[in-house]
């Protein structure tokens, strides 16, 4: 579901509920800068993110109305870089992060789980529940132009947005593998430092993220190469570095998950040594690592990379995720061999 619809759940009613205001509507906007307030004790706000003062004006609202009502606000990326902006409303909000469908969040309300429909799909509510991957391509093109041609033009100091849209078609092909924002910025004829901002950029509208390495004394790690993955898995071509990427959002759900309601420090990052060895995903918790993930879409085996991380880090249990249904424990109980499927319905 989008924020939007998750958000009416919560309220208990849909767009005519009388605690639901939308600042795109005149008539909402009307009732909101007049605080014409219904008598409920949950206030839905959507896209109030929109009004310029909207920081300073909510923070007036919440403080002299806080005993009597809260007040669930609802936005796209632009909410949260505004957050970022000052620290008006500190200590007077929590802050939550709304990620695309996940197999444990069907399961969780009694949603048939088509795994083949997530991976091609992708798990924007949109897109999966259509179930056409027709739809879901033009999903994807009119998503891509909104964060570019809007959220970008509005948010950012940018002069050439087509030179970004060219690095939004070259990002799919990179998931995967190490970074380099030195061949990007040779590929698109521009500065190395304009590539890199260009990344960032993207990374705060949730187009993409990076993970980084995570370094071991017994090992000779990595230290900076970043991962790229895309937060719309369903835009890889190339399957198997789609499933990895599948798996990494709903890693990376996890810790986002960790973070926003019980307060732990999270972060999801990859193993690999100097010889390129490498294990796909380390999930730390407080900065001590709880567990290590392979994928392999079609190969159920442990592989020695696995073998060998395992003898030389402090990272407790390594898993093998595939794309088959097969489970395999070997004698060795830190080494697992586990399908998708059932690895993923644990999380979140």
């Amino acid at each position: 579901m989008g924020k939007t619809t998750l958000g009416l759940k919560i309220l208990g009613g849909n767009e005519e509920h009388p605690a639901y205001f939308n600042f795109d509507k005149e008539q909402h906007r009307i009732r909101l800068l007049n605080a014409d307030w219904p008598h409920e004790k949950l206030i839905l706000l959507d896209e109030i993110h929109k009004y310029k003062r909207w920081k300073s004006w909510l923070k007036g609202i919440y403080d002299t109305s806080k005993s009597r009502r809260n007040f669930l606000v609802t936005g796209s990326a632009r909410l949260d870089i505004y957050r970022r902006g000052g620290d008006s409303l500190f200590g007077r909000f929590h802050y939550f992060r709304l990620h695309p469908l996940t197999v444990a969040e069907l399961k969780q309300y009694n949603q048939s789980i088509h795994f083949d429909q997530l991976t091609e799909c992708g798990g924007f509510p949109e897109p999966y529940f259509q179930g056409s991957e027709k739809e879901a391509r033009r999903w994807r093109r009119e998503r891509k132009a909104l964060v570019i041609r809007q959220d970008l033009r509005d948010l950012e100091r940018v002069h050439d947005l087509t030179m970004i849209e060219l690095l939004c078609e070259r990002l799919p092909e990179l998931v995967g593998n190490p970074l380099s924002i030195h061949a990007l910025a040779q590929d698109l004829q521009v500065a190395h430092a304009t590539v890199s901002n260009w990344i960032k950029m993207l990374e705060r509208l949730y187009y993409c993220y990076r993970i980084y390495p995570f370094g071991s004394d017994r090992i000779r790690a990595v230290k900076k190469e970043a991962k790229l993955y895309l937060w719309d898995w369903a835009e890889i071509e190339e399957p198997g570095f789609r499933f990895e990427n599948l798996v990494a959002g709903h890693l990376l759900k996890y810790c986002h998950f960790l973070e926003d309601t019980e307060g732990h420090m999270m972060d999801l990052r990859y193993l690999r040594d100097t010889d390129g060895r490498e294990v796909d995903f380390v999930v730390l918790k407080n900065r001590k690592p709880l567990f290590a993930v392979e994928c392999k879409l079609s190969d159920t085996k442990v592989t020695s990379a696995m073998f060998y991380f395992k003898a030389r880090t402090n990272i407790p249990k390594f898993f093998l995720v595939h794309g088959k249904k097969d489970h395999f424990t070997k004698d060795d109980p830190t080494l697992e061999s586990i399908g998708a499927l059932e690895f993923l319905k644990e999380f979140v």
